[in-house]
């Protein structure tokens, strides 16, 4: 359940960044349904990659992470946006990434608007 529940908030994420981002779309889907369909499955895509590749990128560049005191996240977060576009690319429908750029300010919305939709959520009780 709660993985389900971090794919719809990561759609809803990705959608306010396209909205916001022209360099950044999502293409697929002729009707509301099936775009809705097209968001959840690149949701679903970006959190596989962030849940199999980032740790590695990450564990990888942990002097660069050391020497920018943490501000190397906005690149393997952007990185991990453009690896979800990239494989995405390979269909007919999916994420598009216009530029490394807009990769950057994309993952910063999706990072920020997932995280505030997150905290709105009521956190799950442990069973009494």
């Amino acid at each position: 359940m709660a993985f389900a529940l971090r794919v719809l908030v990561n759609a809803v994420a990705i959608w306010l960044a396209t909205e916001l981002l022209s360099g950044l779309e999502v293409v697929g889907g002729t009707s509301t349904g099936s775009r809705v369909l097209v968001y959840l499955g690149v949701a679903l895509l970006f959190g596989v990659v962030n849940a199999v590749v980032k740790p590695l990128v990450q564990l990888l560049s942990i002097p660069l992470y050391i020497l920018t005191l943490g501000l190397f996240t906005l690149v393997v977060n952007a990185l991990m946006l453009m690896l979800t576009g990239w494989f995405s690319e390979l269909t007919s429908y999916g994420l598009r990434v216009s530029s490394f750029g807009t990769a950057v300010i994309g993952a910063l919305i999706i990072s920020v608007i997932s995280f505030l939709i997150s905290v709105m959520l009521p956190k799950p009780r442990l069973h009494d």
